[in-house]
């Protein structure tokens, strides 16, 4: 009965945050589907191009790769990490749109022969914890992902990758203030897990997916492609030293401007919202998982720990 009462407090508080944005008659409520594109231009796919005075690209410099220096500590930092206990734990920390995502992507990834059994998914996201409310150490969200640990038989040592998927409910400012406030929460949130998490050697990063069908307030379009450049930011600030510990870069890109989609093929179509236009329905979340499953089966910092080949205990 002890540990109930921290547990439906939590859940108490998670509800109340998600309440807040929730339409008037969220019965009723119809995602805006014809609103099929923004014209906005991926990230990856402006080349020379500029958004309200600034370059586009996953990286510093224009690029959607790391630069050579940055992927070879990339490749180091992967290479430390090894099974304590037998385990490597990919933990997730986010919204509602995260745990979504990621529970759907454990799924897929648990089924997939090509994963290591020593890595072990472990979804500590949750419904009403946006980047806003969990910046801070006190937050009651840190005591939720250590019960997601306990629940799932790990333990904070494990920890060795983090997928991070943030925003800011109900952001309202003009870019680029939407995105430096957001960058200024992912910053506190990464200095939280570099202290909860010693073993930490990995995190990467995801924006928000399109959100031009949104009819809440909670993180409307251009917000949800803003927050790419909050990623984007943090990732520089670790290029440049001004952030020291785990590696930080891009998980998968998700934004894509709605039906009209981007080169590599990905669309976010109204089918892949909930009514609210914001949320992924299950083929928003699947669709997502697959980028994950592939992401993570392939990326140079990902792969080598990830898929099955055998690793060696790390030394304790």
């Amino acid at each position: 009965m002890k540990l109930l009462a921290p547990i439906v407090a939590l859940a108490a508080l998670a509800l109340g945050a998600a309440a807040v944005d929730a339409p008037a008659d969220s019965t009723r409520a119809r995602a805006d589907c014809e609103r099929t594109s923004t014209g906005l231009v991926p990230l990856t796919e402006m080349g020379g191009r500029r958004y309200r005075g600034y370059r586009g690209g996953l990286y510093p410099n224009g690029r959607n790769r790391p630069s050579t220096a940055y992927g070879r500590l990339g490749l180091a930092a992967a290479r430390r990490v090894r099974p304590v206990d037998g385990k490597i734990v990919l933990l997730s920390i986010g919204m509602s749109n995260t745990t979504r995502e990621f529970s759907d992507f454990k799924s897929r990834a648990d089924r997939d022969p090509a994963k290591s059994a020593s890595v072990q998914l472990v979804d500590g996201a949750e419904t009403g914890w946006d980047a806003q409310r969990i910046k801070s150490p006190s937050s009651p969200y840190w005591e939720l992902v250590d019960e997601r640990l306990n629940a799932a038989e790990a333990y904070p040592d494990q920890v060795q990758a983090v997928w991070l998927k943030q925003a800011i409910s109900g952001e309202s400012r003009l870019f680029p203030r939407d995105a430096r406030a957001l960058h200024a929460n992912l910053r506190a949130i990464v200095h939280i897990l570099r202290a909860r998490f010693p073993n930490l050697r990995l995190i990467f990063l995801s924006s928000r997916t399109y959100a031009g069908y949104a009819i809440t307030a909670r993180n409307p379009e251009p917000h949800a492609y803003d927050s790419a450049f909050a990623v984007r930011w943090l990732i520089r600030d670790r290029m440049q030293q001004k952030a020291s510990g785990p590696w930080i870069g891009w998980g998968p890109y998700l934004w894509t401007d709605g039906t009209k989609g981007r080169r590599d093929g990905l669309t976010w179509d109204c089918d892949d919202v909930d009514n609210d236009g914001t949320h992924p329905s299950k083929i928003g979340a699947q669709k997502v998982s697959a980028l994950l499953l592939e992401f993570f089966k392939s990326d140079s910092m990902a792969r080598p720990w990830f898929r099955g080949r055998a690793l060696p205990q790390s030394p304790r």
